[in-house]
């Protein structure tokens, strides 16, 4: 098995929202904000190869929503979905299995891209199975008010017409040596790969903790749904984490890829940080 961190670029959110509760005066220190309040993030994803099978966890935010859209995100970077597979020797044609870790735009865009005449949306991963949680599926589906506006219907009921779709159920894996850690204090039941990978376990921890700074128990991003399960959640994580040196793999750290975390007098902190190849 071998891991490949895969960059699709960068965009900006607001920093307030990002850091909820905690005062600018504190989080700004950690990740400073422009002029209009806005931090800059990664889109990162995590490509596993094993064997004959390649496995994409998230895609980023792609390219096929309006110039208005886009525009909100301050979409920037030279990197993209494909010239990061490229640069492994890759292509999306050569993924087997996209793995979603739930459907907010900016982590699952990337699946889906208009056809040549831009006519109709085909699946970015034609030979690939799409695999997403079905609990998670079905909230996506019929959204409450407040994250409706980051279920996009592009983004999700093209998989499904296409059919590759292929609905988890608690339980169930996508591969036979990865694990399956389940959150819903961001979302309902996004998924969270643990990866056994070099005597050690790599876990992708997409809007769990979304960056380096978001490490503090306290640091819970004002878009969470269950801010409260957030913190429990962040807790046993943590706690597993430098118990067992698990490496955490940042989704949306616009610098750092990964870290393992060590208990302190301040609670669980960073301790070395990680590239993914380095391992």
């Amino acid at each position: 098995m071998k891991l490949y961190s895969i960059e699709t670029g960068f965009f900006k959110l607001d920093g307030g929202a990002m850091f909820g509760v905690v005062p600018k005066s504190i989080w700004n220190k950690l990740h400073q904000a422009d002029n209009n309040n806005m931090i800059r993030l990664a889109m990162r994803c995590l490509l596993i190869e094993d064997g004959n099978r390649l496995i994409l966890i998230d895609n980023g935010i792609g390219d096929k929503q309006d110039e208005k859209f886009l525009s909100y995100y301050y979409l920037h970077g030279e990197s993209s979905l494909e010239k990061s597979l490229n640069n492994h020797g890759f292509s999306v044609d050569d993924v087997t299995d996209m793995v979603l870790s739930h459907l907010h735009f900016d982590h699952c865009g990337g699946s889906i891209k208009w056809n040549e005449d831009k006519t109709k949306f085909n699946t970015t991963f034609k030979n690939a199975t799409y695999w997403i949680d079905e609990t998670h599926w079905h909230e996506a589906n019929n959204p409450n008010v407040r994250e409706k506006a980051s279920f996009l219907k592009d983004n999700i009921l093209p998989i499904e017409e296409s059919g590759q779709l292929k609905l988890l159920k608690r339980n169930e894996r996508f591969h036979p040596e990865i694990e399956i850690y389940y959150s819903i204090g961001h979302t309902q039941s996004m998924i969270h790969p643990i990866i056994p990978y070099k005597n050690s376990k790599v876990i992708y921890m997409a809007d769990l903790i979304p960056t380096t700074a978001h490490i503090p128990i306290p640091y819970v991003m004002g878009y969470d749904m269950r801010p409260l399960e957030t913190i429990n959640e962040k807790s046993d994580v943590l706690r597993k984490s430098s118990d067992e040196n698990w490496v955490l793999f940042f989704e949306h750290d616009p610098i750092n890829e990964a870290c393992t975390v060590q208990l302190t007098e301040k609670g669980i902190r960073q301790k070395d940080l990680v590239k993914i190849l380095e391992l």
